[in-house]
């Protein structure tokens, strides 16, 4: 285990093993892979260290975060539809007790009502949303801070 304080777990809910078939226009047409080689590229830099998780099963997710603690300092996540509607993973987030951002690929606040709604609403030290994979990189620069890793 890494006593360096610079472990971001990067975590992706519902659909995102499909990524590349849903519409670019709203997701950007890139594959999960081709997400994931990107934001491990920009951690590197940042002198973070990323591992990833995905999973379309909520309750896979919800085990995923009560592992946490152990295996990161911080947390990027993406849950897709349970952002919007998961207690239960709002809840797991809450007792991992880990700076957590929120990231959305697409601009949830201009689509439908319901995207709005998110249940991580004061979990997460901030909510990006609307800029596309560049908004893990502000995740990321923004665990950097929390963290307080300095780049090597």
């Amino acid at each position: 285990m890494s006593s360096a304080h610079n472990r971001v777990a990067v975590l992706h809910g519902v659909n995102f093993d499909i990524l590349e078939r849903r519409d670019a226009s709203i997701y950007g047409g890139l594959s999960l892979d081709e997400l994931e080689r990107r934001i491990a590229a920009w951690a590197r830099e940042l002198g973070l260290q990323t591992i990833f998780f995905q999973t379309n099963a909520e309750g896979e997710f919800v085990e995923y975060l009560h592992r946490l603690p152990d295996v990161a300092d911080a947390v990027i996540l993406n849950a897709g539809a349970w952002t919007h509607y998961s207690r239960a993973i709002a809840d797991a987030l809450d007792v991992s007790r880990v700076p957590a951002v929120e990231v959305h690929l697409s601009d949830v606040e201009s689509r439908d009502d319901w995207r709005r709604e998110s249940v991580f609403d004061g979990l997460v030290l901030r909510k990006i949303s609307g800029k596309g994979p560049d908004g893990y990189l502000e995740a990321l620069e923004a665990l950097a801070v929390e963290l307080e890793v300095s780049k090597s």
